[in-house]
This record gives C-alpha cells, structure tokens and sequence, in this order.
C-alpha cells in the first residue's frame, strides 16, 4: 500500500515532499476504506481500463483521479 508522507505532529501530507502536486486546482478527500492501490490507467479501445484483485469483483470502489 502507498501512503503519503505525513508528518506525527499536524497529521497532514508534508507538502514540501510532493513538489510536483500543484495544490491550487485540487479538491481533498476523506476516504474511509479496506485497502487502497494506486495504479496508471491503460488504453483500452475509446477508454481506459485499471485491473483490480479478483477479490474485488462485486465490491464497492472509488476512483480519484490524482493527475
């Protein structure tokens, strides 16, 4: 699992560790969940595709668009 850097003392992403993130266009999210895996979306025909477990067929997921 990747999580971001946090720092122990604020309990928020140390930004200054993601100079490529520009965060005046962003939105944050608070996402509870089971598991979380961070993948690049593939070509497929007019769209894209993203493989996930096996175990995940028929689970609830959210998708969040990073970059």
């Amino acid at each position: 699992m990747m999580r971001p850097p946090y720092d122990d003392k604020k309990k928020e992403p140390k930004l200054d560790l993601l100079p490529s993130m520009n965060i005046e266009n962003k939105s944050k999210f608070a996402v509870y969940g089971e598991e979380m895996i961070e993948k690049e979306v593939k070509q497929s025909g007019n769209s894209g595709r993203v493989y996930l477990p096996p175990e995940w067929v028929g689970k609830r997921v959210k998708i969040i668009r990073i970059d």
